[in-house]
C-alpha cells in the first residue's frame, strides 16, 4: 500500500513518498478515516482554522534528509507551541517582535507553518518573507530555502484541505479561493512588496543594509518578526534585541527536548568556539573583544553544583528611575544565586522599597545591598532606618572610590580601578573565571570563591553586555549605562544586581588570593 496515495498526499517529485514510519500509526488511521468521512472533515477543517497549533500537530509534515525516513510529522514540543502562540499575539496586537534562536530547533519550519495556516484559513491574509539573499528565500528544488518548505507543507496536506484554486510558484504562493498570498523578497528589495498582515525577516542579524530594510518595512506591515541567530553586537538586530522596545522570544537548545548534554558536547567537538557561541549558545559577544565577563564563563556557572551554598541569606536590589528600567531583586546563599530573580517596573521608588522589604522579610534575609547612586534609593535608605526591620540595609554607590583591597600584583583597588563599580564587576568576573576553570580545566578553588546562577535567559545575556577597558591612567573601568545606551544596549539591570549581591561590606584591609 502506498501511504501517499492512501492519504491522497501529493509529494514533491524530488522527495521520497511518505512512509508509515514517517507518519505515526495513530495519525495515519485518523487521516484515513477523515478521507472517508465528509462530516468529520468539515469539523476538522473548522478546528484547524481556529487553532494553528492543532493544525500543525495534526496535518503538517517536515523534511529532514539526515533522518532514515526523511518525511516527519510536525509533532510540536512545548516551546514550539509557545512560539506559535507568541506569533499570534504579535499579529493580533499589530506589534513587532524579535525572535533569537539556536540552530536546528525548527524555527524556519514554524514560521512557514504559521504562514501556511494563515494562507489556508484567513480571508485576504498577506504574509511576506525576506532575507539577505533571494536564494535563501526561494530556490526551486532546494529544501533548505523558505518557499520550498512551504510548498512541501502544502503538497503533503490531504487533498480536501488544500484550496481548489491555488498556485505555489517562485516567491509567490496564491490562494485564489480566499484572496490570501505569501510573497518573498531578498537583498535590498526586502519590504518593497505588497502590504502584509505579518512579515518575517529571516537571519536579520546578517542583513547588509538594515537601515534600508527598516525604512522599507515601516510601511509594509504593522507586525514585523525579526528572526536570527546572533552575529555579534554591531548590527540592528542586536540593538532591537536589547533595546527594551520589542517583545523578545528566546529559543535555546535547552528548550528542545530532542537535545541534551550529549548533543551539546558533540557540537562543542565539531564547531569552532565562535560558531558554537553564536549559533548554539545565542551568544552576542562571541566575536567581541573587551567583554567584561565572557559568555563561555557565564554558561559554566549556570546551575553549577560545586559552589558553596553555606551561610545566611543575602539580597541585592537594583533600583530603576520611576517609569524607567526594571527594578531587580535577587538573593543568594553563599555562592549560589537563588531562583527566581524578581523584577518589576512602572512603579514608584516608594513602592519598590516596600516590595523589597516585604520580599526580604518573607525569606528571612540578613542583609540587603541596594543601588544608592542616582538619588533613586532614598525610600530604601529610609526603610533601612525603620525599627524592627529584621535585616541590615547597605547603600552602594558605584561612582565612589574603590575599597582597600590588596591584589596579587601588589596594587590596591584604588590603584587598579576607576571606581567602585569597576571593582564590583571585576570581582564578579573573577568568580565566573574561576568557575569556568573548575568546570573546563579541572582547577581547584574554594567553593565560596565560585558562583552558581539560575538559568535566567535575561541575566545570562546581560552579564556579557558591558565592555571592560583600561583608562588613560592605567585603571580598569566598566562601560557606563549611558555609553551602553548610546550603542543601543538596554541597561543590564539583572547583571548589575548580581554585582551588588556579592559586594562584601568590611572596614578592614584585606587581600585577594
Amino acid at each position: 500500500m502506498n501511504t501517499a496515495e492512501t492519504l491522497q498526499f501529493k509529494p514533491l517529485s524530488n522527495y521520497q513518498p511518505m512512509s508509515l514510519h514517517g507518519v505515526n500509526a495513530t495519525r495515519l488511521v485518523r487521516l484515513q478515516k477523515l478521507n472517508a468521512n465528509g462530516d468529520a472533515r468539515v469539523l476538522t477543517y473548522a478546528r484547524c482554522a481556529k487553532d494553528v497549533v492543532y493544525f500543525v500537530n495534526e496535518f503538517c509534515v517536515t523534511y529532514d534528509p539526515r533522518e532514515k525516513v526523511s518525511h516527519l510529522p510536525f509533532t510540536l514540543f512545548d516551546k514550539q507551541k509557545d512560539f506559535l502562540r507568541w506569533l499570534e499575539a504579535r499579529e493580533a496586537g499589530e506589534e513587532d517582535g524579535v525572535a533569537e534562536k539556536c540552530r536546528d530547533v525548527g524555527f524556519t519550519w514554524l514560521c512557514c507553518a504559521y504562514a501556511v495556516h494563515g494562507w489556508l484559513f484567513r480571508q485576504g491574509f498577506r504574509c511576506g518573507f525576506g532575507s539577505r539573499k533571494l536564494e535563501l528565500v526561494d530556490k526551486i528544488g532546494d529544501p533548505a530555502c523558505i518557499f520550498e518548505k512551504m510548498r512541501f507543507i502544502l503538497d503533503n496536506l490531504p487533498h480536501w484541505m488544500r484550496p481548489k484554486d491555488y498556485s505555489a510558484d517562485y516567491c509567490k504562493i496564491i490562494n485564489r479561493d480566499n484572496g490570501a498570498s505569501i510573497s518573498g523578497e531578498g537583498g535590498d528589495n526586502i519590504g518593497r512588496g505588497d502590504r502584509s498582515s505579518i512579515y518575517f525577516v529571516d537571519e536579520a542579524a546578517f542583513l547588509e543594509r538594515s537601515q534600508r530594510v527598516d525604512a522599507a518595512l515601516s510601511q509594509t506591515s504593522r507586525c514585523k518578526i525579526w528572526v536570527s541567530t546572533p552575529n555579534g553586537q554591531g548590527n540592528a538586530f542586536y540593538r532591537k534585541r536589547f533595546s527594551g522596545n520589542y517583545s523578545v522570544f528566546t529559543f535555546g537548545w535547552r528548550d528542545d527536548p530532542r537535545k541534551g548534554e550529549a548533543w551539546y558536547e558533540k557540537q562543542k567537538r565539531e564547531l569552532d568556539p565562535v560558531t558554537l557561541a553564536q549559533e548554539v549558545d545565542i551568544d552576542y559577544s562571541a566575536s567581541v573583544e573587551g567583554i567584561a565577563i565572557p559568555a563561555v564563563w557565564v554558561r559554566a556557572a549556570v546551575e553549577y553544583q560545586g559552589a558553596s551554598e553555606n551561610g545566611e541569606l543575602r539580597a541585592a536590589l537594583d533600583i530603576a528611575a520611576e517609569g524607567g528600567d526594571s527594578n531587580v531583586l535577587g538573593f543568594r546563599r553563599g555562592a549560589k544565586v537563588l531562583f527566581p530573580i524578581l523584577d518589576w517596573n512602572g512603579v514608584s521608588t516608594t513602592y519598590t522599597a516596600a516590595k523589597a522589604r516585604e520580599e526580604c522579610a518573607l525569606r528571612g534575609v540578613v542583609a540587603l545591598n541596594y543601588d544608592a547612586g542616582g538619588g533613586y534609593g532614598e525610600p530604601v535608605a529610609q526603610m533601612g532606618k525603620a525599627e524592627n526591620l529584621g535585616f541590615t540595609v547597605f547603600g552602594l554607590n558605584g561612582g565612589e572610590s574603590p575599597s582597600l583591597r590588596f591584589w596579587p600584583d601588589s596594587r590596591t583597588s584604588k590603584d587598579k580601578f576607576v571606581n567602585a563599580r569597576a571593582e564590583w564587576w571585576y570581582l564578579l568576573r573573577e568568580r565566573f573565571r574561576k568557575t569556568w576553570e573548575v568546570v573546563n580545566e579541572g582547577a581547584e578553588f574554594p567553593p565560596d570563591e565560585l558562583i552558581s546562577i539560575p538559568n535566567d535567559a535575561t541575566l545570562i545575556q546581560q552579564l556579557s553586555m558591558p565592555m571592560m577597558e583600561v583608562s588613560e591612567t592605567g585603571k580598569i573601568r566598566i562601560e557606563s549605562k549611558d555609553r551602553m545606551r548610546a550603542r543601543g544596549v538596554k541597561s543590564p539591570d539583572k547583571a548589575d544586581m548580581l554585582a551588588y549581591l556579592f559586594v562584601e561590606r568590611s572596614p578592614f584591609i584585606f587581600s585577594v588570593a
